[in-house]
């Protein structure tokens, strides 16, 4: 299987390689379309690790992590969930966005995150030992956007911690570029783009130009759509319902582009 595409921003995969030595959970923290989920695809990859990973959301309960008992034909039987499944079995579970999920979450997963490395199922009155190769990877966005919910920091300090931002302009256009195979100077004009939308703080936008979104427009471009068009659709209307904001986005995409 080819490794995903991943281009480092700093020593972060040193970082993840001495993390998973020492047995120790890892934080990732930034905004999102920062590349944080796909650096855990590629260092599973380079570890040759099983991975397993978790949208986290305001419902994601920890009986959802755990797991639960199903019934099955005339027999009632349990179910592990990805959490139980990855402590049995060594996997690297990431949980993408943990600060959304349920509180009894971060309650579950307080053994897991210290020296004892354990799991408690209440369910089964059973208290589960880590496998050697369980690494729990967990990801949030600490106050990039409004409305996002912080994680308190007695849980943070139980994890190694790295923060994740937009990569400088030359490195994000050899991503956009590695990405979708659009010629250099359309990459270098979106990544301008997007640069100049970060800096609009005064229109207030939720969330700003993730590297993820100027990869959708270079595909979208690649296959044959008009460049101002793509950006209009992958890039200004994500960001904005505000007619007046998507009329100002658009107004300076078309003069970058």
């Amino acid at each position: 299987m080819q490794a995903p595409y991943y281009h480092p921003i700093a020593n972060e995969i040193d970082v993840f390689e001495k993390t998973f030595e020492n047995k120790l959970p890892l934080l990732l923290k930034g905004p999102t379309g920062t590349g944080k989920s796909r650096f855990v695809e590629y260092m599973a990859h380079k570890l040759d690790k099983k991975l397993l990973t978790v949208a986290c959301h305001e419902e994601t309960s920890a009986t959802d992590l755990i797991g639960r008992y199903i019934i099955k034909g005339a027999e009632t039987i349990w179910l592990d969930g990805p959490l139980t499944k990855a402590v049995r079995e060594g996997y690297i579970i990431y949980l993408d966005e943990i600060a959304e999920a349920h509180p009894d979450v971060i309650v579950a997963i307080h053994p897991l995150t210290d020296h004892r490395r354990e799991l408690y199922i209440d369910k089964l009155g059973e208290t589960l030992k880590a496998h050697p190769d369980f690494m729990l990877v967990a990801s949030f966005n600490p106050g990039y956007q409004r409305g996002y919910k912080e994680l308190k920091p007695s849980t943070k300090q139980r994890f190694i911690a790295v923060g994740f931002d937009y990569p400088e302009a030359e490195m994000e256009q050899v991503i956009v570029m590695n990405e979708t195979g659009i010629e250099k100077d359309t990459a270098k004009k979106l990544v301008k783009i997007a640069g100049k939308i970060r800096n609009l703080t005064e229109l207030g936008l939720s969330e700003t130009v993730s590297t993820r979104l100027l990869v959708d427009a270079a595909k979208l471009i690649k296959s044959g759509l008009p460049k101002r068009l793509s950006v209009h659709v992958a890039i200004v209307e994500p960001l904005s319902d505000e007619p007046e904001i998507i009329e100002a986005l658009k107004d300076l995409a078309n003069l970058l582009i």
